[in-house]
């Protein structure tokens, strides 16, 4: 399952030479990702409130291949592409909206930890489980 949001490029996203700049990406990534766990009712102000389960990354690769520029639209492609009982690997590119150019792609690993930081030995069943019903 591919979860797409869309974006616009304004000033306060782009740096002196007027493209967006690089740290821009990683907060809509990090959009992408909330958005994408909303629509799969994961949603995590309720997995951390409710359940005490909150998803740190740990780790982020990401390839830089175009820059978007000012009031460019583009599109956040998000989706799981690793699923393990101890960690979830999201797969995450940032393209043109109108002409699919690819800008960004991303490999983002995250962990479940208590809100004291404590690591769960194990991805708690509630999240595993919706993560894993979808279509990987």
């Amino acid at each position: 399952m591919i979860f797409k949001n869309n974006e616009k490029v304004y000033f306060a996203d782009t740096d002196a030479y007027g493209v967006v700049w690089h740290g821009t990406y990683l907060r809509w990534l990090e959009q992408g990702r909330t958005l994408f766990c909303d629509s799969i009712g994961c949603p995590l102000d309720v997995m951390a409130n409710e359940h005490d389960i909150h998803f740190p990354v740990v780790n982020i690769n990401i390839h830089y291949r175009a820059s978007a520029k000012l009031y460019d639209e583009i599109v956040v492609e998000t989706r799981i592409a690793e699923l393990t009982k101890l960690y979830v690997v999201f797969e995450q590119k940032v393209k043109d909206k109108e002409t699919g150019k690819l800008f960004v792609e991303a490999i983002v690993k995250a962990v479940a930890v208590h809100k004291t930081g404590e690591l769960y030995r194990r991805f708690p069943d509630i999240v595993y489980n919706i993560f894993n019903n979808l279509d990987l």
